[in-house]
């Protein structure tokens, strides 16, 4: 008995092996099938120099937008770029200095693309952090909640107007599964009473959707429509921070998707024709996704806005 367990433990790495393409197959359902071109759309990818958001910008060259990439390493940016120029053929791919982790970076960011731009289609709030240590952006504000929501929070607000102006257009929120966990302590918004490095990422992908829900309500009738996406589990560099978490990630790698596939449900929310219907909805394998009953809470996410306003300076309306 004892060789045969033995024996079905030596076995095990080999039949995931040969069962990993059918394994992911399995896990990754969602594909967006859209077959919708974009020339003359134009469309900004936060994040887009590596993993999710990588793939989500070269699909989005492939159909022939002039296509941003956000990111605050510019020289990784401008490698990927030529990459996804040469896999495209679309040379309308550029790369812009953004990092989330600091406000006066997006503003400069935000102006000079308005300058440079009439026309906004199509933005993808990819980028985030996990895990980190504590630590606080350039206005102090703790590291998770600060980039993966407050600095998507202000882009948006900075881009909106052009949003409208280029109407039908869209906004894409990664968001995660893991928001189930999350919670909104706006007495420890920035983690000074207590602090958890895998709780403030849930909190801030919860944060994350009940953006999307609000601005979704503040938006009602302008043309923009905006949705919030669970991507899976996805091999890429945002668990970089946490030694467990890449162990993890490395020990079930057969059971995780591919940035391509991970990018999948970003890219049905952005072209798929006909979801303006489910506009603030959330989705995770290109199909409407359940979220917690705190995502779910009005109050929270009306709170939350108010709150988000008022420690980036926007006026509140």
């Amino acid at each position: 008995m004892i060789g045969i367990l033995l024996l079905l433990l030596l076995l095990l790495p080999l039949f995931l092996y040969i069962a990993a393409p059918q394994i992911r197959k399995m896990l990754s359902s969602g594909v967006c099938t859209s077959t919708i071109q974009l020339p003359g759309k134009v469309a900004v990818v936060t994040g887009a120099n590596t993993g999710i958001g990588k793939e989500t910008a070269k699909e989005l060259a492939q159909r022939g937008a002039r296509v941003y990439l956000a990111c605050r390493d510019v020289q990784k940016g401008e490698l990927v770029a030529r990459e996804i120029q040469i896999v495209t053929g679309n040379q309308q791919v550029l790369v812009r200095k953004l990092d989330l982790a600091d406000t006066k970076s997006i503003r400069a960011f935000a102006k000079d693309f308005l300058a440079e731009e009439k026309h906004l289609h199509i933005l993808i709030n990819n980028a985030g952090v996990m895990m980190c240590p504590y630590s606080k952006t350039a206005d102090g504000f703790e590291m998770h909640m600060g980039v993966n929501h407050l600095g998507h929070f202000l882009l948006t607000h900075l881009l909106l107007e052009k949003l409208k102006e280029s109407a039908p257009s869209r906004v894409v929120n990664v968001s995660s599964l893991a928001h189930h966990l999350g919670r909104i302590h706006f007495h420890n918004l920035q983690g000074e009473k207590f602090y958890n490095a895998g709780l403030a990422y849930c909190h801030s992908k919860l944060a994350n959707i009940l953006f999307t829900q609000e601005l979704d309500r503040r938006l009602k009738g302008s043309g923009v429509t905006t949705y919030s996406v669970h991507p899976g589990t996805v091999n890429s560099e945002l668990v970089r921070h946490s030694s467990f978490m890449k162990w993890m990630w490395w020990l079930f790698s057969f059971f995780i998707k591919t940035p391509q596939q991970g990018a999948q449900t970003s890219l049905y929310c952005a072209l798929t024709e006909g979801l303006e219907i489910l506009s603030g909805h959330h989705f995770s394998d290109c199909r409407v996704a359940w979220v917690s009953a705190q995502a779910r809470n009005e109050t929270i996410a009306r709170r939350l806005w108010d709150v988000s306003c008022d420690l980036l300076g926007i006026p509140m309306d």
